[in-house]
């Protein structure tokens, strides 16, 4: 009887937490996550340490594809993504499962893909059909069936103070980090994302645009450190 009462509260206890970490990987993936940044790319507004909530960006994303109005997906010019760039990439279910289960043991702050993952905060510039171009670090915008081209500021619901770097007079142009770049149209499922830090740090402009699937989601709320709470 007293063997039967332990395998009973055995199996309780394994069945919670099976439960947690199914809901724990349903929440994190479908709703909301943090995220810790871990540079200084996007200087001066965020900084290395900042941890964020970030709002998955995969429950939109499904609502387009059920036939939701294209502007349910929240991608606007001026946001800050996450962006990850290996997503898509084909990865075996084991090893899937294994790193869920890192990340539940963990609370998020190890991974088995930590070392080959490439996750950026950005900032969004520009939609798909936008044609953009880059004058002294700005991005100019005209927006996909617009008549008229904007700087990135005027485009954004939200103001932002990039970081201008200064460069020597005999820069090469022809550079991805020059400040300048010729003018170009984004194709459809194409996003352009920069960094606040407009030196030499890794963005669209060396990626090349990316598609939607590769943002997964959007920082919304800056908690920790306490002096900078609130939205980043």
């Amino acid at each position: 009887m007293t063997q039967k009462r332990e395998r009973h509260k055995l199996l309780r206890v394994i069945v919670i937490v099976l439960a947690a970490f199914f809901l724990y990987n349903a929440v994190t993936s479908f709703v909301f996550s943090t995220w810790v940044l871990r540079n200084n790319t996007m200087q001066p507004g965020l900084h290395a340490g900042d941890r964020f909530l970030v709002i998955s960006s995969a429950l939109p994303r499904l609502f387009g594809a059920i036939g939701q109005p294209a502007n349910a997906i929240p991608f606007m010019r001026g946001s800050i993504v996450l962006v990850d760039l290996n997503a898509g990439e084909s990865r075996s279910w084991l090893l899937l499962a294994a790193d869920s289960a890192v990340r539940f043991i963990t609370a998020q702050q190890l991974s088995i893909f930590r070392a080959s993952e490439q996750l950026h905060i950005k900032r969004l510039v520009a939609l798909p059909g936008d044609e953009i171009y880059m004058s002294s670090f700005i991005l100019r915008v005209r927006p996909a069936g617009g008549s008229y081209t904007l700087t990135e500021f005027e485009l954004s619901d939200q103001p932002y103070y990039p970081d201008i770097p200064q460069v020597p007079a005999q820069w090469d142009e022809s550079l991805p980090f020059s400040g300048n770049m010729d003018p170009r149209v984004l194709g459809p499922g194409e996003y352009f994302v920069i960094s606040d830090d407009r030196s030499i740090t890794a963005d669209s402009r060396s990626w090349g645009p990316i598609s939607a699937r590769q943002i997964s989601g959007m920082p919304v709320f800056r908690f920790w450190p306490p002096s900078r709470i609130g939205r980043p």
